[in-house]
């Protein structure tokens, strides 16, 4: 898990009554990184082949994987078990089958909530012959073992992340969002050059924010595509786009 000592920099660690303000950015280009030909990957935390133990995840946010596939080529089907997995695509569309029976098409703005639970075997397949998909691949550890599988998926227009957080995977379901295993809500955000949003974050609460495109400063500090932020001990995180920008932000336990 990330600490006060996985980072070489830390941005801001400012001491005061007893507590530290941190933000602390895992860079772009200091991600584990992996191209096979076809799939292009990115690994914000320890994943497959890429190991540092200073980045194993955040709170319980174990994986965020960055992928481009080509077009026509996927992953195969094989099984995971006791995970929350997320599937956000930002460009192309990714064809999905599973052993609950689900298939579909996975397009950008809609989002993609699989529980492995007790085991499921799955399959991802980049859905067209002639362009590549983006992707962002999150995985979110459950709040206990042993869950039966489950699988949703739901669409968020642009204008509902139009300069605003929107809430689209919950423990909850609230809003309409996906509902997850385990105390995270994720939001999403399109944001115009020069717009800013907040969210507050309560007492003994985290967050981590990815920037799929764009660039924000987050309370002041300046965060760049492909970039990510752990976040302790502050209690309103303002996010001001310098350009237009799109991101995802968790707020975790």
């Amino acid at each position: 898990m990330i600490t006060r000592d996985s980072f070489p920099c830390i941005i801001r660690d400012i001491s005061r009554r007893n507590f530290f303000l941190m933000i602390v950015v895992r860079k772009s280009a200091e991600r584990g990184h992996a191209n096979y030909g076809w799939l292009d990957t990115y690994y914000t935390f320890s994943f497959n082949t890429y190991y540092d133990p200073r980045f194993m995840g955040f709170r319980a946010l174990r994986v965020i994987n960055e992928d481009t596939i080509a077009p026509g080529m996927g992953f195969g089907t094989h099984g995971h078990a006791d995970m929350e997995i997320i599937t956000y695509v930002t460009h192309g569309a990714l064809a999905h089958k599973d052993s609950t029976g689900g298939a579909e098409i996975l397009r950008p703005h809609e989002v993609q909530r699989m529980t492995a639970g007790t085991g499921i075997q799955h399959s991802e397949f980049n859905a067209s012959d002639t362009e590549e998909t983006h992707l962002l691949q999150i995985w979110i550890l459950p709040e206990r073992k042993g869950l039966e599988p489950g699988y949703e998926q739901t669409y968020f227009a642009p204008e509902e992340k139009k300069n605003r957080l929107r809430l689209v995977a919950s423990r909850t379901g609230d809003e309409g969002s996906v509902k997850i295993n385990q105390d995270v809500s994720l939001y999403a955000s399109l944001l115009d050059a020069g717009e800013t949003v907040e969210h507050d974050l309560a007492e003994n609460r985290y967050a981590w924010l990815q920037i799929v495109k764009g660039k924000v400063e987050l309370n002041g500090v300046g965060l760049n595509a492909g970039d990510g932020a752990a976040v302790s001990e502050e209690k309103v995180l303002q996010i001001k786009a310098d350009e237009d920008s799109e991101f995802l932000l968790f707020d975790l336990n």
